[in-house]
């Protein structure tokens, strides 16, 4: 167990399977698929090892499946030296996502949750000692909503900030988002959470200040190739631009940013600059195949800040 905890995820993991194919079939159709790979996965176990790769000290709080896919998993985290001591081992099997990757690197995912709904507000209490001793707690969307929002709670009761990525975009409770320091939706997020167009920079920006009309102190929209914006009260939005790489993967990259953002917040780094280098960071997690193994272990200096 490790002493100081700059960041503790709460949240899923998942043994990847991932076809990469040429194209989609069509209803009834069978299309070869030239190759496939397993990989580790979740959108909480791969913000973990993001942060972990750059240098944070981390703790996962999740539930891993009680057949092979969960061994390897729990393993896993080890491997990336990642605090196990709130992995607890479920009476399911393990989180499973089937990925299709096409040629141009989009990405289509399905997740069967598995042992990730064992992950209850009880489980939040009964390792209480995590929470209080993190620097900064992140959450998503593929474990029960009440163990959120009891996460949410207990940040806020001991004076932890948190960052919230509502992904998958559903169900996000209102009701608590003003006791979220800092959200980070994808621009179909946004447009799911606000049913507001996100198709140009303005309309990202008008679609961002209505979430911060919710309560939210900071919202940080990632915008694949179109970089991220972050929109506070008060303050003229600032635009980080996207990065011209030769993508072969956007698999995770999303949780490659927040789980970069994490790290660079927990050091002390401002905003923009948190912003900036995990932008960087998922910039170059895109250039490789896979989830968690395109995840470099130093960040590289890629980007420059625009205000918008």
């Amino acid at each position: 167990m490790i002493k100081d905890i700059d960041v503790l995820v709460i949240g899923s993991n998942v043994m990847d399977l991932i076809s990469y194919v040429d194209r989609l079939p069509h209803k009834g159709e069978t299309v070869e698929a030239p190759s496939f790979e397993m990989g580790f996965g979740g959108k909480g176990a791969n913000q973990a090892v993001a942060a972990s790769r750059l240098g944070a000290q981390v703790a996962m709080l999740t539930c891993v499946g009680n057949d092979n896919f969960g061994v390897e998993t729990r393993a896993n985290f080890v491997a990336n030296h990642i605090d196990i001591s709130g992995v607890l081992t479920g009476h399911q099997s393990n989180g499973v996502a089937p990925i299709f990757v096409e040629s141009n690197g989009d990405n289509r995912i399905l997740v069967v949750q598995g042992a990730n709904t064992e992950l209850t507000p009880e489980v939040l209490l009964d390792k209480i000692d995590l929470i209080k001793r993190a620097k900064v707690i992140v959450l998503q969307q593929e474990v029960p909503m009440p163990t959120n929002i009891k996460a949410i709670h207990l940040a806020k009761k001991y004076n932890i900030p948190i960052i919230y990525n509502p992904a998958p975009a559903h169900k996000l409770p209102l009701d608590v988002l003003p006791a979220v320091d800092y959200l980070i939706p994808n621009e179909s997020e946004l447009t799911a959470i606000t049913k507001m167009p996100v198709s140009t920079v303005q309309e990202t920006k008008a679609a961002a200040r209505r979430l911060l009309s919710f309560g939210v102190a900071n919202v940080i929209v990632t915008m694949g190739d179109r970089g991220a914006l972050w929109i506070t009260a008060g303050q003229e939005a600032t635009l980080v631009d996207g990065q011209d790489v030769n993508a072969i993967d956007t698999t995770g990259a999303g949780d490659a940013f927040v789980g970069a953002f994490a790290h660079y917040f927990a050091r002390g780094e401002s905003l923009e600059t948190a912003i900036i280098q995990a932008n960087a960071y998922a910039a170059l997690s895109v250039m490789t195949r896979g989830t968690q193994k395109s995840y470099p272990s130093v960040s590289h200096h890629m980007t420059k800040e625009v205000h918008a």
